[in-house]
């Protein structure tokens, strides 16, 4: 009703019915953190439809709707680099976990993304829904978003286009390089969602099938990528034992392919491997200072999720789940695979390894409603309960759900956690799902990160630790990540820019998500407007669903 309501107002006011109030909505006696980094003052904002029409003193003026924003910071909507939010908010449009932390934007696509899909994509993506079942209504990445837009969400969205996903439309899941035409057709399936809207090409290369693309592959479609502007994000081929290396690779395709890079969630994984932070900053700030536009994003937690195939050797998981776990179910290959779970490893990523202990390793997801009571229990609990190995409870658990597992591994320093957050050119990431606390995600133990990441960087370590300051932290989220994707008329309090706009009590962000109990919302956000209509009003969610497709820099140029 609340959307109806909006709506109502903007066609009132385009008719002249409304002429009686100067504005749709006022905001009033905030302090206006704008996002350039500048400190903040106190100012009123007029809003007309979806875009800021005036800031300045508007005590005298009327609208349909104001808000009292006293002793509050009214900021521009937060932008979350990394989300992996495409199939939960087909299920649940209203994104509470995170527009109730202030998020506005989503980004969408870390390797893998919602097109270009063929019917072989279609066909497999089809039999491994479980929790999460949907209809299939589109083939390109530009006619998935358009979908969600019409079909209504809280909140608005945009997406890279995986490397991962060209690769399988042309070579299906081959291992091996594409040959020259392949190629082609990858460059151009690249060139045409770069043209629907897509903000650039990802990669995800500890994963099957993206690790198996070489470096000359991913600068190829690079290089079609930048013809339009685009940005080259990455999680890393080894945030680890191989990290500087990895790295190296990062700066070598941004560099040969002319185009902008960021690194997706930052980290140093594994005890032995933290010292490594001041040299993997030292060659990122050495290629910014030769003149590559290279960042990062981050989330703020010591811990990562992701899933049992990082804790797995990349030759046994050729060819997708079905081949996985027919090969763990031969004793020879088991032998294998557990030897190399024990060992460090610079041929693939080994989160098990890392992990130092398999206490550091929590089970929080399965498609089998039959496994889902350990839920919650670590590999090493589930493992003693089963009387195995931890090394062969994990097979185990990969063949009887027929899946990857949902797995948090305990990785990271709470220092170089600090010390990223001060890197002036870091940008922020959930790095999951967005959820709410009933249907349909009542079984769903997500990484706390979900309700928390946001809220938990302005409460714990703006306020309480002062790594940065405010001004300082809503540039990072939001002016900044909006540059970075070449985005229009976002990410910061302007005159004739979009009405995304957080409202927050700076004295009471919190975050309360745990790991034994995620499902928390954090609080102190009080008002979220997207595109001009609140989306959460006076800290609940008005059921509004304003969002739009935010398109990057090559539809611009085709358009």
């Amino acid at each position: 009703m609340k959307c109806i309501h909006y709506l109502l107002g903007v066609l009132l006011l385009v008719s002249g019915c409304t002429s009686r109030n100067t504005y749709d909505i006022i905001i009033h006696n905030g302090t206006i953190i704008d996002g350039t980094g500048k400190k903040g003052y106190q100012a009123d904002i007029g809003i007309i439809g979806d875009t800021i029409a005036a800031i300045g003193e508007l005590s005298a003026q009327t609208a349909s709707e104001n808000i009292d924003a006293s002793r509050l910071v009214v900021a521009p909507g937060f932008i979350n680099m990394l989300s992996q939010a495409h199939e939960s908010l087909m299920m649940d449009p209203h994104a509470q976990s995170d527009v109730r932390q202030g998020v506005t934007l989503e980004v969408l696509g870390e390797g893998w993304s919602m097109g270009p899909w063929n019917e072989g994509i279609k066909k497999g993506e089809r039999a491994y829904q479980k929790d999460f079942k949907y209809k299939i209504k589109w083939n390109t990445l530009g006619e998935y978003m358009e979908y969600m837009e019409k079909k209504g969400v809280s909140v608005n969205i945009a997406s890279f286009v995986g490397a991962a996903t060209l690769r399988v439309h042309e070579l299906g899941r081959e291992t091996r390089a594409p040959y020259p035409d392949e190629l082609k057709r990858m460059q151009d399936l690249a060139r045409e969602a770069m043209e629907e809207g897509a903000v650039g090409l990802s990669t995800a290369l500890i994963y099957t099938p993206g690790l198996w693309a070489q470096t000359d592959e991913l600068i190829a479609l690079s290089q079609a990528v930048a013809e339009y502007d685009g940005m080259y994000i990455t999680h890393l081929r080894s945030e680890g034992d191989n990290i500087l290396n990895s790295v190296d690779e990062f700066l070598q395709i941004c560099d040969e392919a002319g185009i902008d890079g960021q690194i997706h969630h930052l980290k140093l994984a594994g005890e032995h491997n933290w010292n490594k932070y001041d040299s993997v900053t030292a060659k990122l700030d050495s290629a910014r200072a030769a003149g590559l536009h290279v960042s990062t994003n981050m989330y703020t937690y010591t811990a990562a999720a992701t899933g049992l195939d990082a804790a797995m050797p990349s030759w046994v998981q050729k060819g997708g789940i079905h081949e996985w776990t027919k090969r763990l179910k031969d004793p020879q290959v088991r032998r294998k695979v557990a030897e190399e779970m024990k060992q460090k490893s610079m041929e693939w990523e080994n989160f098990y390894f890392a992990a130092g202990t398999p206490d550091n390793i929590l089970l929080i997801g399965f498609r089998n409603d039959s496994l889902k009571y350990l839920t919650g229990k670590s590999l090493a609990e589930v493992a003693k309960m089963r009387g195995t190995s931890p090394e062969e409870t994990a097979m185990d658990l990969v063949i009887q759900d027929y899946s990857r597992v949902k797995v948090v591994y305990f990785l990271m320093s709470e220092e170089n956690i600090r010390k990223q957050i001060a890197l002036h050119y870091m940008s922020f990431c959930s790095d999951a799902e967005c959820i709410s606390t009933g249907k349909p995600f009542e079984t769903y133990h997500p990484h706390p990160r979900a309700f928390g990441n946001f809220a938990r960087l302005l409460g714990k370590y703006v306020r309480e630790e002062k790594i940065i300051s405010l001004e300082e932290a809503i540039y990072k989220l939001s002016l900044l990540p909006a540059t970075q994707l070449k985005i229009k008329k976002r990410g910061t309090i302007q005159t004739g820019y979009f009405a995304d706009i957080t409202i927050f009590d700076p004295r009471k962000i919190q975050d309360h998500a745990t790991f034994d109990n995620p499902k928390q919302y954090a609080t102190g956000v009080l008002h979220v407007l997207v595109n001009g209509v609140p989306v959460i009003l006076n800290s609940e969610h008005t059921g509004a669903e304003p969002g739009r497709f935010v398109r990057g820099p090559g539809w611009y140029l085709k358009n």
